[in-house]
């Protein structure tokens, strides 16, 4: 049968017209190794230790980003030509987006400190990769155009606000697949009229939104920040990504000293911690499962601080959080530093048994012609046909345009007391 249909929570039927040649392409790609790799890393890291539905995975995060992006250019074809190939390389792009994620997503990366956007342009270059092939037996020229759109490489038109703008396809999917997996109805939007909204300025060529899509731009954009206020920065959530950073930094420097008995300096995980090159068969293989083994088989190391820190992820003994978020930043500096003081006073070790953590997101970027760059503002078009700023028409712009920032101090539980009673204690 030509049509192929993936049911899914957030988007319902997603349909491939195999007989179709960008439906065949796409689920060719869906099927590729690198693909179906995503299966096996977690969408939101260590989320699912606060809220335990929260092990949806970046494959079906990119499988809705495709979805999405789809959605968005059939709504504006309806008024405005666009090119196939254009489109072709669009949904490719919004499909292969996060191919470069590692283990727990962005967690990794803050290790390696190697880009995901990097590697994904490098899946799709590598000839030896299942997508660059399936890519180039449509087109020579595919790899290196999607590489390109996710690179940025061209000025932007509207195709590129699809992938990568305050109103991209990958925004607008996550989400509502987030807000639904971890039950928290802090993140639901009216996508359908969103994207009914939609349009292409003629002036300027980019993505725009109706009048009509106002409320549905605040609604979204007040998602967004309910998001990261709740799930996202949440304090359990944040302790973990921590702890993993932690365990992380702990083993590099074990491996680098030749003191990591396991696994083999050839694994995928250690030759990344040791900062090597992996090939695409290596890089494939590299994924949640391949670093919860060796959580497991740390966990039971003779270095005391990996031990503990593994062992604590793996059964949620995680560290206890002393909030500075409403505390001035001058002053919370001072407390960070007399908390690690006092760990270091009773014998702690600093290094690896609290840590500090600021974390900021501003719902929306408003242009400022200080800072900001023109043209990434979302801009409404008026029935007229004239453009103006969100920010300059949207009461609620003011508030979302407020950077949201948490600061806070984790700390090994039995050092709880001792750290609480320094930040407290007068400079």
């Amino acid at each position: 049968m030509p049509e192929k249909l993936i049911r899914d929570p957030v988007h319902d039927v997603i349909a491939f017209q195999t007989d179709r040649d960008e439906d065949a392409l796409l689920f060719s790609l869906l099927n590729a190794n690198e693909f179906q790799r995503l299966r096996r890393i977690r969408q939101l890291g260590m989320a699912s230790l606060a809220y335990p539905g929260a092990d949806h995975s970046r494959y079906s995060h990119s499988l809705g980003v495709m979805e999405t992006a789809r959605r968005v250019l059939d709504r504006l074809a309806e008024s405005h030509p666009i090119d196939p190939a254009d489109r072709l390389a669009c949904v490719a792009a919004a499909l292969l987006h996060d191919l470069g994620h590692g283990p727990f997503s962005h967690v990794f990366e803050r290790v390696s400190g190697v880009s995901h956007e990097l590697v994904t342009q490098r899946v799709i270059l590598d000839p030896q990769s299942d997508v660059n092939r399936i890519l180039r037996d449509r087109d020579a020229a595919l790899p290196a155009r999607v590489a390109g759109l996710l690179r940025h490489d061209s000025p932007p038109t509207f195709i590129n606000d699809v992938l990568s703008s305050q109103l991209d396809a990958d925004r607008l999917d996550y989400l509502l697949r987030d807000n639904h997996m971890t039950g928290s109805r802090y993140g639901d939007y009216d996508l359908s009229w969103l994207l009914q909204a939609m349009t292409i300025a003629k002036t300027t060529n980019r993505l725009a939104v109706q009048w009509k899509g106002v409320s549905a731009v605040e609604a979204y954009l007040q998602a967004r920040y309910h998001m990261y206020r709740n799930v996202y920065f949440h304090k359990v959530v944040r302790s973990a990504e921590g702890m993993v950073k932690l365990a992380l930094q702990r083993a590099s420097r074990l491996a680098v000293q030749g003191r990591l008995n396991w696994p083999s300096r050839e694994h995928g995980v250690c030759k990344t911690l040791l900062s090597l090159s992996l090939s695409n068969a290596e890089f494939v293989d590299l994924d949640d499962i391949s670093v919860l083994h060796c959580f497991k088989e740390w966990s039971r190391s003779e270095d005391a601080v990996l031990a503990r820190l593994c062992g604590g992820l793996l059964y949620r003994r995680l560290y206890k959080t002393i909030d500075l978020s409403r505390v001035e930043p001058a002053a919370a500096a001072h407390a960070v530093k007399r908390a690690f003081e006092a760990v270091t006073a009773v014998g702690g070790d600093a290094a690896y048994d609290l840590f500090f953590d600021e974390v900021a997101d501003t719902p929306y970027a408003a242009y400022d012609p200080a800072n900001g760059e023109a043209g990434s503002e979302i801009m409404v078009c008026e029935p007229d046909g004239k453009l103006i700023e969100f920010a300059a028409i949207s009461p609620a712009a003011a508030t979302l345009s407020r950077q949201l920032v948490f600061r806070r101090l984790h700390v090994l539980g039995e050092y709880r007391d001792t750290v609480a009673a320094a930040v407290s204690a007068k400079s």
